[in-house]
């Protein structure tokens, strides 16, 4: 099956607003294991909508449109489709009633605007929308089958759930062309050396696709599988996702796409242990990224935002001579931080972190990008010094959090680093 995607407006095809609206259906009908060939985005432009449907018509089996279904006279999805599959439009009553419902409910006025949403192109199917003013529709154009929904993200959604995708997997013949997808988490390595290490696992293994997508700090590696129903396509996702994991190794963090602070978490839970944080140059990063996940009051104790020299010193108990003859930014300062907020909270691992995120503060020894992350338990204490030269006070802030769990992870599932 071939599918596409087409999204209408001026603000969508000018970029003064981002299409988050095709990147959603589009993620949603890959884990229907419908592929999609194409993304495209056309103004408020008849002429120009008209083709652009009867292009799509000719080359795909399924479209999605979002836009172009509201009251003023810009909104011209309705009338575009019409022309493209040379109908008429017509008032659909059924349509009418749910736009006048819709006011009703909500004590509104109905402006006679408003009832230009119920004019639909002869023939075509109503999709009702319970959130909105606009009603949906599906038509077909050549040998295409269209699915108009609003370009509101929230009645989008609703309606592709509602009525897009249980049309589109109806169908559950076992020669049904799918498309299915895993995504695998990454941490420590560039693209680059992503890409290079996984070269080849395509061939590999035969019907799968591998493709990479940098998530700032992470790198996903996004597997694709495609063929038939009856192929067993998760037993070849199951085979590439063991390849990857053989290349790439401790580099791997989930083989589920899960973030970072969520593996983490899982370990602590696991090992039931419990976790507190101090935190300098990262700002309270770490614990906000740690506490999004459901659960977390479960291993996470206590944060510190130490800042200053003098909080270090007041709240934590590091010695005031240890940031004279070190620093701030120090592999001895980080594991007085850590062992401080361990002892504070009583948890099982104290973590620190210290650091320069620049732009400015950075020195020939200690410049624009260095972190001494801390780490402590029972067993000891211990530090690592880290530098990063990507130029971005916000980008920095964010790897020295990531590096920071990192090392926690790599503790938690290998034990305590030996000296």
């Amino acid at each position: 099956m071939i599918a596409e995607i087409l999204a209408t407006g001026e603000e969508i095809r000018s970029g003064a607003l981002v299409d988050s609206n095709s990147a959603y259906i589009a993620r949603k009908l890959e884990e229907a294991g419908i592929a999609v060939s194409r993304h495209t985005s056309v103004g408020d432009d008849m002429t120009a909508l008209v083709a652009v449907l009867r292009e799509i018509g000719e080359r795909a089996h399924t479209a999605v449109v979002t836009g172009g279904l509201g009251p003023t006279e810009d909104d011209l999805s309705a009338a575009a489709a019409a022309k493209a599959a040379g109908v008429f439009l017509e008032t659909h009553p059924r349509a009418l009633e749910e736009i006048e419902r819709f006011f009703e409910n909500r004590r509104r006025l109905m402006s006679d605007s408003n009832k230009k949403q119920a004019l639909l192109p002869k023939g075509s199917i109503l999709l009702s929308n319970p959130i909105g003013s606009a009603p949906g529709f599906s038509l077909k154009i050549g040998r295409c089958t269209f699915f108009f929904l609003p370009g509101v993200p929230a009645e989008m959604k609703r309606m592709l759930e509602d009525h897009v995708l249980p049309r589109l997997t109806a169908d559950a013949s076992e020669h049904r062309s799918l498309c299915l997808t895993r995504t695998l988490s990454t941490f420590g390595l560039p693209e680059a050396a992503v890409g290079e290490r996984l070269a080849g696992v395509a061939e590999h293994v035969p019907g799968v696709r591998l493709g990479l997508r940098a998530k700032f700090p992470e790198i996903q590696v996004k597997l694709y599988a495609y063929g038939r129903a009856d192929q067993n396509l998760e037993n070849a996702l199951d085979e590439a996702a063991a390849v990857v994991a053989e290349r790439l190794g401790k580099r791997v963090l989930s083989l589920e796409g899960h973030p970072m602070e969520q593996v983490v978490g899982r370990l602590l839970a696991e090992q039931n242990a419990t976790l507190a944080v101090a935190e300098s140059c990262t700002g309270g990063l770490i614990s906000h990224r740690l506490t999004q996940v459901p659960g977390s009051s479960g291993y996470f104790l206590f944060s510190a935002v130490t800042y200053s020299n003098a909080s270090k010193i007041a709240v934590l108990g590091v010695d005031p001579k240890t940031i004279e003859r070190f620093g701030a930014v120090h592999e001895e300062t980080a594991k007085a931080m850590a062992q401080g907020v361990r002892r504070i909270a009583g948890a099982d691992w104290g973590l620190s972190t210290t650091g320069i995120a620049g732009p400015g503060g950075g020195t020939p020894e200690k410049p624009a990008g260095t972190v001494c992350i801390g780490l402590a338990s029972e067993k000891g204490v211990f530090a690592k010094r880290l530098h990063f030269n990507f130029g971005s006070r916000r980008m920095h802030k964010a790897v020295f959090a990531q590096s920071a769990m990192d090392i926690l992870r790599l503790t938690l599932l290998s034990g305590w680093p030996e000296k």
